[in-house]
């Protein structure tokens, strides 16, 4: 009868465990980077010293630790599909900038209106009306090279802030992990507390694949050693130790990152992730800013030579027009429109001879057709990039849905394990009953 009561007392203490673990996972069927558990239950044997001939081995149950669901495969596709979009999608968010920039201030549209100004001067010279919308004009253009350009210098300085915020955060992230990885080496294996463990630094490593792309690998207890820039990167974090990641940009807009640890200093290649986004919107800002600059300080060149060489209304050598080296220091300082220089050297008040200068500026240079180019080139860009991103989203999402199909919690499974270990557990509390009424038969027959 005592091992009749042990082994019913066992079976209750194992299914309690059981439905305790049933339930934690109905909990958590809304969690995010929750992964299913499963009781692992196993019969208890009794040791080989004690069974001869018929005797019975079992000697009840027992909840040897606690199964986590899961598969390190999935679980990399998924960080990889992550990484992946979240480089495209970044790097849109910074096209969709430089398009604000070169589209919002309207540049194209004011360098027309000051080059068909120049046409209507031309038709009456010596008229002031024509003049001063010219000059109007002119301020407008300047004020729209100033805009743009100053545009692009705050989307320089922004991706600059999102480039630390997203290494502030990487940098946590790290620390977070190595701080998951000493609490794996000190919790026994098959627990529930490794279980949580091992969510949580599964959560960790899917949020840093979103800054970056990385490469983990796992010892026997769990512990992530965290590669950055794949599996030939630096190591950011091997065990309950974690460096640090900087990120700088040179002169030219081009942006790295580098690993610090131990002492040591390496350079990170960089495929995936925010801040591959953020490298690759910060070239083509610094892209876009260099061909805007050039634009600018072409047309101020070009526009002040048509003026050195003319005459204006009064007879007088003409004076610069603009002044500025970059689109955003474009600035127009002629202030009167009797200074436009319409006349040839040696003409009349009436004579339009220079004019013709500038329109053969306006066509020679290009100015018109390269910021149109500008324009249409990242136009298209950011319509490919929202078609890969499209295309990135359903592998993620294929990705995602086949890792959680493994170790995501199935509520109909859950509640048919609830009533089958409700039911074992119902069913060894009435053998210790029956066991108990069976002693107390014995005792009232003695």
């Amino acid at each position: 009868m005592s091992d009749m009561l042990s082994i019913a007392a066992s079976g209750v203490r194992a299914y309690q465990n059981a439905l305790t673990t049933t339930s934690e996972n109905i909990a958590n069927v809304g969690t995010a980077g929750y992964a299913r558990r499963t009781a692992a239950l196993n019969e208890v044997s009794a040791p080989s010293s004690l069974l001869n001939g018929l005797a019975l081995a079992g000697q009840g149950v027992r909840v040897s630790g606690v199964d986590r669901a899961g598969d390190a495969f999935r679980d990399a596709e998924v960080r990889s599909a992550g990484s992946d979009l979240a480089r495209t999608q970044t790097g849109l968010v910074w096209l969709e900038r430089i398009e604000g920039a070169l589209t919002g201030p309207k540049l194209d549209e004011r360098l027309a209106a000051f080059f068909n100004a120049a046409q209507n001067v031309a038709a009456d010279p010596s008229a002031s009306a024509p003049r001063a919308v010219m000059l109007e004009q002119a301020a407008g253009l300047a004020s729209a090279f100033r805009a743009t350009g100053s545009a692009l210098e705050a989307a320089a300085a922004d991706i600059a802030g999102q480039a630390d915020e997203v290494v502030r955060d990487l940098n946590g992230l790290g620390k977070a992990l190595a701080t998951v990885n000493a609490g794996l080496g000190r919790v026994g294996d098959g627990s529930a507390g490794q279980a949580s463990l091992l969510d949580e630094r599964d959560r960790l490593l899917e949020q840093m694949s979103t800054l970056v792309d990385v490469d983990a690998t796992f010892d026997a207890a769990g512990r992530a050693t965290l590669r950055i820039g794949g599996a030939a990167g630096p190591v950011l974090v091997s065990g309950d130790n974690a460096g640090s990641v900087t990120f700088v940009t040179n002169a030219d807009g081009a942006g790295s990152i580098a690993v610090h640890r131990g002492g040591e200093q390496s350079t990170a290649p960089v495929y995936g992730g925010a801040l591959a986004g953020i490298i690759e919107g910060g070239q083509r800002i610094a892209g876009a800013r260099d061909s805007l600059d050039a634009m600018a300080a072409q047309f101020v060149e070009g526009v002040n030579a048509v003026q050195a060489g003319g005459h204006d209304l009064a007879g007088n050598p003409g004076a610069a027009m603009f002044a500025g080296d970059s689109a955003a220091t474009v600035n127009l300082v002629l202030d009167d429109p009797r200074g436009i220089a319409a006349a040839a050297v040696g003409g009349g008040s009436r004579d339009n001879g220079n004019l013709q200068a500038l329109a053969d500026l306006r066509t020679g240079s290009g100015i018109e057709a390269a910021l149109t180019d500008m324009v249409v080139g990242n136009g298209a860009a950011i319509s490919g990039r929202r078609s890969v991103a499209q295309a990135q989203n359903a592998i993620h999402q294929a990705a995602t849905a086949s890792r959680d199909s493994l170790a995501g919690v199935n509520l109909d499974e859950e509640a048919v394990n609830l009533m089958r270990f409700q039911q074992a557990y119902q069913a060894s509390s009435r053998v210790i009953q029956v066991a108990r009424e069976t002693i107390q038969s014995i005792l009232d027959i003695r």
